[in-house]
């Protein structure tokens, strides 16, 4: 089993003593978003750390997109609610890239793949994705990479 998993698992525990049902619920939650993602598929299989960080990240920006919709919507509470979801699932991901050095890592990768154009993107994104690995969301990746193909 991965750490993260077991990481998950004595945090539940921990948190189900402390009575804490914001944390107790998302826990729960995440863990069975990893549960059906094992079962799913023709065979059942155990995720690594790294999927299960994909796993979070996408969590994580369900959460977000679902509290702007409330707020939106006129339903503050319910937007603060998704927001400390989304908070409890942001501790187990990795720190998140500055701007600084996402431009950085963005510089590297352009200057490896020789794109000098805004068509170039994909093959830029090739090279990034592996180095961020769930550090950075992609619609900030992807805006860094077009102002930088673009100045």
């Amino acid at each position: 089993m991965s750490e993260l998993k077991d990481r998950l698992k004595n945090d539940l525990t921990t948190a189900m003593k402390a009575r804490d049902k914001v944390r107790t619920g998302t826990l729960r939650m995440v863990l069975a978003a990893i549960s059906t993602e094992e079962a799913a598929g023709s065979s059942q299989r155990s995720l690594g750390d790294d999927e299960i960080i994909k796993l979070l990240t996408r969590e994580a920006k369900k959460r977000r997109e679902a509290a702007e919709a409330f707020d939106t919507g006129g339903r503050p509470d319910q937007a603060e609610a998704e927001r400390v979801e989304s908070a409890v699932i942001s501790e187990y991901l990795p720190r998140q890239l500055t701007d600084d050095e996402l431009a950085a890592l963005v510089a590297d990768a352009v200057a490896e793949t020789g794109a000098d154009n805004p068509r170039a993107m994909g093959q830029v994104m090739k090279v990034l994705n592996p180095r961020i690995a769930g550090r950075a969301e992609g619609s900030r990746v992807a805006a860094e990479v077009k102002r930088r193909l673009a100045g």
